[in-house]
C-alpha cells in the first residue's frame, strides 16, 4: 500500500485532544442505554460494520442549470478523485467502496484497480451514462438528445445498450457487482412520444442489459420523477421501477434514491413496499427541499432517513436476502465535498444506530392496541437519543477520527492539493 493522503499523525493528534471527552461521552450513554435494556457496546459493532459507498463525482464540485463554481483543488480525473476519497474513509471510516459512472471514470481496469488497493479501497456498483453525448468517444457517434435506451432509432439504442455492457466488463475487471442504470429518456410535450411504445423499447433494451450480466451481478433500475424529460419520464416512479425489475428477472432490482419522488411523497412505505415485493435493490443517499436537490444526506430531513432505516431494521431477516446497496449520491455547490460526503456518511450510519435503538417489541404493542401517540413517542425516542458517541467510537476503533471533518481541516489536504492541481475554470450548468 502506497501512503495514504493523510498522515497517522494527524489522526492521532486530532484524537488525542478528544479522547478524554469522547470515553467519557461513551460511558455516560453506555449507562443510558443499559437502563433500556441496550448494550452499547454491541451497538457500536454494529455500526462499525455498516459501510455506504461514496460517488466517485461527488468528490468534485457540483452546479446547477444556470451555473458552476469550481472548488479549490479539484480532481482532474478519476485517479485523482480516488485519493480525495481515500481521504474520506481515512477520517470516516465507513465509506471502504466507491462507485465509478462511466465513461466519466473509465480507463485501464488494472491501474484502476492497483490504484484502489494501494488506497484500501474497492469497488461498488457501476453506473452507465446514456443522459449526455460524448463526443470524444468514438464508440458513441450517435446522439442521445431524444433519449438512449428508449430512442425511436434502434441504433441509438444498441448504442446505448453497447455502452451499458462495456460498463459491465469493466466492472467486472475491477470487481464490482452490479449496474445502476438511470436514463433522462422521456418527453417535454404532450404527443411528443407514444408513451407506451417509449417503455416497451426501453423494457426491450434492458432485457438485452440483464442477459448479459455476469452470474453474480445485479442490476438495479433507478427512478427519476423528473429532468430533463418534464412532460414525461420513461421511469418516473417505483411502480415502474418495479414493473421493470419484475419483468427483468431474478438479476433486477430497484433502486431508491432518496430525492428522485414528489416533495412529502412517503418514501418510507416504498421502501417497505419493496422489500415486500423482494425487489428492493439499494439507495442513492441525499436530501431534498423540492425535487432532486442532491443535498447534503440528513441536512434537511434527518428523522425521514430515519424513518427509511427504521423499515430496513424492521424488515430483519428479509433484508438480509435482499443485500441493498447503500450509496450516497450527493452534488456539493458551496461546501468542500469532502467534508459533505464525511458528514453524510456519519448521517446514514446516525439514522441506522437510531433505529436499531427503537424497542420493536413496545412499538408492535402500541400498533395492535390503536395507541397512535405512544407508537409516535415509541420511534421518537429512539431518534432523539444522541448516538454521536457511538458513532465516535466506531470511528476512533478503527483507526479514523473522532472529530473527522475537524482532522481533515487540521490536514491541510485541500490546501496541499490546491497547490498541485491546476484550478478548474466556471462556465456553465450541470454536474462534475
Amino acid at each position: 500500500m502506497t501512503a495514504l493522503p493523510i498522515t497517522t499523525a494527524v489522526i492521532e493528534r486530532s484524537n488525542e485532544t478528544l479522547a478524554a471527552a469522547q470515553a467519557a461521552d461513551y460511558a455516560a450513554l453506555g449507562e443510558k442505554l443499559a437502563r433500556r435494556g441496550v448494550d452499547i457496546d454491541a451497538l457500536t459493532a454494529k455500526a462499525a460494520a455498516f459501510f455506504v459507498a461514496v460517488p466517485s463525482w461527488g468528490v468534485g464540485t457540483g452546479g446547477t442549470r444556470f451555473a458552476r463554481f469550481p472548488g479549490v483543488g479539484e480532481p482532474r480525473g478519476i485517479f485523482e478523485k480516488l485519493d480525495d476519497c481515500a481521504v474520506i474513509h481515512q477520517l470516516g471510516r465507513a465509506t471502504p467502496r466507491v462507485s465509478l459512472h462511466i465513461p466519466w471514470d473509465a480507463a485501464d481496469p488494472a491501474e484502476l484497480k492497483a490504484k484502489a488497493d494501494s488506497l484500501g479501497l474497492g469497488f461498488d456498483a457501476m453506473n452507465s451514462n446514456t443522459f449526455q453525448d460524448h463526443p470524444k468517444d468514438p464508440r458513441q457517434p450517435l446522439s442521445y438528445k431524444y433519449g438512449s435506451l428508449s430512442h425511436t432509432d434502434r441504433a441509438v439504442r444498441d448504442q446505448a445498450v453497447e455502452h451499458n455492457l462495456a460498463t459491465i466488463e469493466l466492472g467486472r475487471a475491477i470487481g464490482s457487482t452490479a449496474l445502476t442504470v438511470w436514463v433522462g429518456d422521456g418527453s417535454n410535450f404532450a404527443g411528443q412520444a407514444d408513451l407506451g411504445r417509449a417503455f416497451d423499447r426501453y423494457l426491450d433494451s434492458m432485457k438485452r442489459i440483464a442477459a448479459a450480466l455476469p452470474d453474480d451481478w445485479r442490476v438495479f433500475s433507478e427512478h427519476k420523477m423528473y429532468e430533463p424529460a418534464f412532460y414525461s419520464t420513461v421511469v418516473q416512479d417505483w411502480g415502474t421501477s418495479l414493473m421493470t425489475a419484475q419483468e427483468l428477472g431474478a438479476k433486477a432490482f430497484c433502486l431508491v434514491d432518496l430525492g428522485h419522488h414528489a416533495p412529502n411523497v412517503n418514501i418510507e412505505q416504498i421502501v417497505a413496499r419493496l422489500i415486500r415485493a423482494g425487489k428492493l435493490g439499494g439507495f442513492h443517499f441525499n436530501d431534498s427541499r423540492y425535487g432532486d436537490d442532491d443535498l447534503d444526506t440528513g441536512s434537511i430531513d434527518p428523522f425521514r432517513l430515519f424513518l427509511v432505516f427504521n423499515e430496513l431494521v424492521e424488515a430483519g431477516e428479509r433484508l438480509d436476502a435482499l443485500r441493498p446497496a447503500h450509496m450516497i449520491d450527493q452534488s456539493h455547490n458551496v461546501t468542500d465535498p469532502i467534508e459533505s460526503l464525511i458528514r453524510s456518511a456519519n448521517e446514514i450510519r446516525r439514522a441506522y444506530v437510531q433505529a436499531l435503538l427503537v424497542d420493536r417489541v413496545a412499538l408492535a404493542g402500541f400498533q395492535e392496541e390503536n395507541d397512535a401517540l405512544m407508537a409516535s413517542e415509541t420511534l421518537k425516542q429512539a431518534f432523539r437519543t444522541d448516538v454521536e458517541p457511538i458513532l465516535a467510537k466506531a470511528r476512533q476503533d478503527a483507526g479514523g477520527a473522532i472529530d473527522p471533518i475537524r482532522a481533515y481541516r487540521d490536514s491541510g489536504y485541500r490546501r496541499t492539493v490546491g497547490a498541485k492541481r491546476p484550478a478548474a475554470v466556471g462556465g456553465g450548468g450541470g454536474i462534475v
